[in-house]
């Protein structure tokens, strides 16, 4: 599909009630037409891997088009400047993960420049350090886990962040860490241990929600 057949294609499937649902859970943007997941999927699919196309849907600015183009990118020709400028236009926790879930975590270098963000002050660029930390967890099933203890450190110093949408992202890195195997599980729990021991709230918060899944027998045997 070409740009102009896809906008076409969204203009005519806009949805009011997915955009009032998407509200619900906290999902907005000033630009949206209300496309199902499984409706923007099924466009990638069609449309392929398309670099140029991907920086044509970003640029456009809509919310779905923005979700589409971090599904048709190729992650072999991103650079670490798209990265920067598309992470500082984030507007919603949504974006953020599809984007850092679908293509950020697969760009060379992903490690470091995630280690990066977790030091910034914006609130959904520093989230987008601890979900690539995330979808690194979840998605690199060959990595060993020395690099997973190296993020330890970083989540244990930003714990005391009490923004919600870096809290959050603080928490879900935890518990994504712990569930790789029995090894990263029982350091992940040690780690929660610690960070809740700080006294803060959203260290608290991180560390009891974290346990809550660590610790669960459902947890421990798929890790065994």
């Amino acid at each position: 599909m070409t740009f102009d057949e896809i906008i076409s294609y969204f203009e005519e499937n806009k949805s009011e009630n997915n955009i009032e649902g998407m509200k619900r859970y906290a999902i907005y943007s000033e630009k949206v037409y209300g496309l199902s997941a499984p409706l923007i999927k099924s466009i990638a699919k069609k449309t392929g891997k398309d670099h140029a196309l991907a920086l044509k849907l970003w640029d456009y600015g809509y919310h779905d088009t923005r979700i589409l183009a971090s599904l048709v990118d190729d992650p072999k020709l991103v650079t670490k400047k798209q990265m920067e400028k598309w992470a500082s236009q984030f507007d919603n926790w949504a974006v953020c993960d599809s984007t850092c879930g679908n293509l950020f975590d697969k760009v060379a270098g992903a490690k470091e420049i995630a280690l990066e963000w977790t030091r910034r002050k914006e609130e959904y660029v520093k989230r987008a350090g601890f979900v690539i930390i995330t979808w690194l967890a979840v998605h690199d099933k060959k990595c060993g886990d020395e690099m997973f203890f190296d993020f330890f450190s970083v989540i244990k110093r930003e714990a005391n962040d009490e923004r919600k949408y870096v809290m959050k992202a603080v928490n879900w890195a935890l518990r994504q860490i712990g569930k790789r195997n029995a090894l990263l599980q029982q350091a992940a729990i040690q780690e929660a241990e610690e960070i809740y021991e700080m006294g803060t709230k959203s260290a608290k918060w991180i560390a009891s929600d974290a346990l809550r899944e660590l610790r669960d027998k459902k947890t421990r045997v798929r890790n065994l």
